[in-house]
């Protein structure tokens, strides 16, 4: 969610910080604010909207002259957005500077007794009691007073902080919020997440929980809530800054879907060794793979959609009962965990707050979690008992598609490993299927270079109002993903429906002209698939069937109709889902909408 970036050098710090925070764009917000320390005095300058309004501002930075300096991109949790609410937030004297990623739960409080001591507040955020709580622990020592704090704030935050006493020193802490370092010749930074800083440098420390971080221009030290300095290390970036970059695309997310033929390779590729499923990071032996009785499947947003998928796959292929819950619900449901179970928790960025709270539930209560997540180093890969990485690399747009996409492969290597340890397939289906998923890149490749097709089908629903997505079994899955990409970037209200849920309620919002997409890939649905298009059809709605290569008859029930390669039944997400992207994003760049950052939508949602 919000994004930080700090640094302190022998450089001017407001360009660098508003450069990092442009790389942070990504992960959504609603203003932008920037505290530099000149020399004398911290300077603030803070701004609702687009960064760009912040650059205008300081004039690219120029404006504010000073080597030390924290900047902000806010999405607003606490107080409407506005120039005051946003951050960076001060003291009254102007002594201290702080920006927050997170939510202060207990800030209530501590504003109550900050305010009995005279403490005065000018927002409406939980950031503000930060600020005024270092000013009231405060005695010459920041370390002291920061930690002071930390002892007497609950919730989740990752900070950035000057002290106007200690210009030469910048200082950053965290709990449950990301937060990374680095360093090269020339300084210190930190930031939210690796972009931000990849320009300056490729070595990076991940902070862990209750870690404060002291940052100087010849370098940083790290120590823990005693004050213990600590040794950690560090990692080095290996991935390309130019995968950040939008290379001639004229959106991340169109790039980002036309990356998965080879996202799906790097999930697949190093996983699949003499005709078996090798997944070292895993850390689960056969026997331990054995000792699986069921699995719960935990997730939010589109990898909640992927764990559906998994569902059905984990239950067809390796016969293991499946529960698979939205992570915002699974702690609240006080969910019944038996013996012999596993959790699952599924996560693009790692940092999800309620996958990695559901996360921490479990293993609480004595649960195995398996983590499948993209980012190398994130919360949930560190905190999980195993874990699967993606290899998606990098995804800018906040509407994911090639990290879906990879997830989704995850799933499958994990069915087909279970499957084949607990000897629910025989050798030759197991050994079919592998030749399927190596398939996968190419076919996904064909559907994309189809793309004039579907823009041009696209350009025709611009102007509509509700789109109702349909299928059975996997196809309900894919729906759900269609339905959710097309409303996210479009803003067209859209559904999905299991089929055959139609007439217990739904058929009644169908009326004359109603898009109804039918996905159906299934060969053992496509008689119900079809007879629930024909219901709708005779309703007046209008028809666009997915469905695979030879389902010709399909086309007596659709208007208009997508074709995709024969591939296995458990494996049609991965291909189905390729046309759906491609139709939203057309929907969505006809409607002029802003496709890589839909209106108040972030791409790691790190609070509840």
């Amino acid at each position: 969610m919000c994004g930080i970036v700090g640094y302190i050098g022998k450089n001017q710090a407001a360009p660098i910080v508003l450069d990092g925070l442009s790389k942070l764009e990504y992960r959504g917000y609603d203003s932008a604010g920037m505290a530099v320390f000149d020399g004398s005095k911290i300077n603030i300058t803070k701004s609702v909207g687009r960064l760009k309004v912040l650059q205008e501002l300081t004039h690219d930075g120029a404006t504010m002259p000073g080597n030390l300096g924290i900047g902000h991109t806010r999405w607003a949790t606490h107080g409407v957005p506005n120039d005051v609410n946003s951050h960076p937030h001060f003291n009254e004297k102007g002594t201290i500077a702080v920006v927050h990623n997170g939510i202060i739960e207990n800030y209530l409080p501590l504003k109550k007794k900050l305010e009995s001591k005279g403490y005065h507040f000018v927002s409406e955020t939980d950031t503000e009691v930060l600020v005024h709580m270092l000013d009231y622990y405060y005695k010459g020592d920041p370390m002291g007073a920061i930690v002071k704090v930390l002892h007497r704030v609950e919730g989740s935050y990752a900070l950035g902080i000057i002290f106007s006493d200690f210009s030469g020193e910048m200082f950053a802490v965290r709990k449950d919020s990301p937060l990374i370092v680095g360093q090269n010749g020339e300084g210190c930074f930190i930031a939210s997440d690796v972009p931000a800083i990849l320009k300056y440098t490729r070595t990076v420390t991940y902070i862990d929980n209750q870690e404060i971080v002291r940052l100087t221009p010849e370098g940083l030290h790290i120590y823990n809530v005693d004050e213990e300095e600590l040794e950690k290390e560090c990692v080095t970036i290996d991935w390309d800054a130019e995968a950040a970059e939008k290379a001639g695309y004229e959106h991340f997310m169109l790039k980002e879907m036309y990356e998965q033929p080879k996202t799906v390779t790097d999930t697949i590729s190093p996983r699949i060794r003499k005709n078996d499923i090798v997944i070292e990071e895993l850390g689960m032996s056969d026997e331990d793979l054995l000792s699986v009785k069921k699995i719960h499947i935990v997730a939010c947003g589109s990898a909640y959609h992927a764990g559906v998928t998994g569902k059905y796959v984990l239950e067809g292929l390796a016969r293991i009962p499946v529960e698979v819950d939205l992570a915002s619900e699974f702690r609240y449901r006080n969910p019944i965990l038996e013996d012999g179970g596993m959790v699952v928790v599924i996560s693009q960025s790692g940092e999800t707050a309620d996958t990695l709270a559901a996360l921490r539930e479990s293993k609480k209560r004595g649960f195995k979690v398996l983590g499948i997540v993209n980012v190398v180093g994130s919360s949930i890969a560190r905190e999980a008992d195993n874990v699967m990485y993606t290899w998606a690399g990098p995804e800018i747009a906040v509407a994911t598609t090639k990290a879906y996409s990879a997830q989704l492969i995850a799933l499958y290597l994990l069915a087909l490993k279970l499957a084949r340890v607990r000897h629910t397939v025989t050798e030759r289906e197991f050994g079919g299927m592998l030749e399927d998923l190596g398939r996968l890149p190419d076919q996904i490749e064909l559907l994309l270079n189809n793309k004039n097709r579907i823009q041009r089908f696209a350009n025709r629903y611009i102007a509509a109002k509700d789109v109702f997505f349909i299928g059975r079994g996997i196809d309900y899955a894919i729906s759900m993903e269609g339905s959710l990409k097309l409303k996210e970037i479009s803003y067209i209200h859209s559904e999905a429906y299991a089929a055959g849920e139609l007439k217990h309620g739904t058929i009644s919002l169908i009326e004359e002209g109603t898009l109804v997409a039918a996905v159906s890939t299934q060969p053992s649905l496509y008689q119900k698939t079809i007879s629930n298009m024909v219901e709708v059809k005779s309703r007046g709605a209008f028809v666009l069937a997915v469905t695979c290569e030879g389902n010709r008859e399909i086309e007596k029930a659709a208007d208009y109709v997508i074709y995709i390669p024969q591939t296995n039944p458990f494996f049609t997400n991965s291909l189905a889902i390729i046309p759906l992207q491609l139709f939203s994003y057309y929907v969505a760049v006809g409607k002029g909408c802003d496709v890589d950052k839909p209106r108040n939508l972030a791409k790691s949602v790190t609070v509840e």
